[in-house]
């Protein structure tokens, strides 16, 4: 009875927690778009400029989000590029390669590496682009190319445990199929393992878009500025929506302006659901093909 009563408690709990998440997520996105959704059109996207003129890249926009819309579509998936690679192999490492101590001693680090703030991180890009540019190359300045390393460097610690955990996870007797049919350790690791870990892994992959899209510190201290245009070098400045979002509501001058804040993060909002359903498809494409194979 003392036992069926403790299930119950802790399934209530259960849900309460799922509900009370629910509902501070419907109440933050209800709160942008009751203050965003009059701002919301062409002309906040565009400003003066015919919107095919700015789309064809044959006219800028100077009073629009459409730069900062492009600057961090380009960011995100500039960094997201560099970390998936590197943070997958890096998990696959501390999965199936590293044993005993230095495994302890590397997960301890990417654990705090996790921790580290994030305006820390960008100071860090910061000092190591002084250091290029005073020592090798003084064409080197705050740019959009040191703006994705440093957020790649950000998301790491995030792809590595979630590609460790995900790799992990599979069951015994599927991680022993392969190999017990003659297969070798990496046939087993790419045509196996990696492919019954899709879930996991992009959950660290969805986790590292959304730190991407939203970080300011960062951006802030390597590279981003709030008229640069659509950039047209990785070398080059660049504006953001998350920049934008932190200029307005701290400087906005009237009301208008600040409703045009709340509109880029509903903007904002709309690139990262549109970034999460494209990892999402590529994720099913890439299961089905797996999974065919096999």
């Amino acid at each position: 009875m003392k036992t069926r009563f403790n299930e119950k408690l802790i399934t209530g709990f259960a849900w309460l927690s799922g509900l009370t998440v629910l509902a501070i997520f419907f109440t933050v996105t209800g709160f942008l778009f009751l203050h965003g959704y009059k701002s919301l059109s062409l002309n906040l996207i565009f400003g003066d400029t015919p919107p095919m003129m700015a789309l064809f890249f044959k006219q800028r926009v100077f009073d629009g989000l459409f730069p900062a819309i492009i600057g961090t579509m380009t960011l995100v998936l500039l960094a997201v590029g560099i970390a998936i690679p590197l943070g997958t192999a890096a998990g696959i490492y501390m999965a199936e390669y590293c044993r005993g101590r230095k495994k302890h001693l590397l997960g301890l680090f990417f654990d705090i590496l996790a921790g580290i703030p994030s305006i820390v991180i960008g100071l860090f890009g910061l000092s190591v682009t002084i250091f290029l540019h005073r020592y090798f190359f003084q064409q080197l300045y705050p740019s959009l190319l040191i703006s994705a390393l440093s957020l790649a460097f950000l998301v790491l610690p995030y792809l590595i445990r979630s590609t460790q955990g995900a790799l992990e996870d599979v069951p015994l007797d599927i991680r022993l199929s392969a190999p017990a049919m003659g297969a070798s350790r990496l046939q087993n690791i790419f045509m196996v393992l990696l492919p019954r870990s899709l879930t996991g892994i992009s959950s660290g992959i969805l986790l590292a878009i959304g730190r991407c899209a939203e970080d300011t510190a960062v951006i802030m201290l390597t590279g981003v500025v709030a008229t640069a245009g659509i950039p047209h070098s990785l070398l080059g400045n660049y504006e953001a929506l998350p920049f934008y979002i932190y200029y307005i509501s701290s400087q906005y001058a009237n009301q208008q302006e600040l409703q045009s804040g709340f509109g880029a993060a509903i903007i904002l909002l709309v690139i990262c659901t549109l970034l999460f359903g494209f990892a999402l498809i590529i994720k099913q494409h890439l299961s089905r093909r797996f999974f065919y194979h096999l």
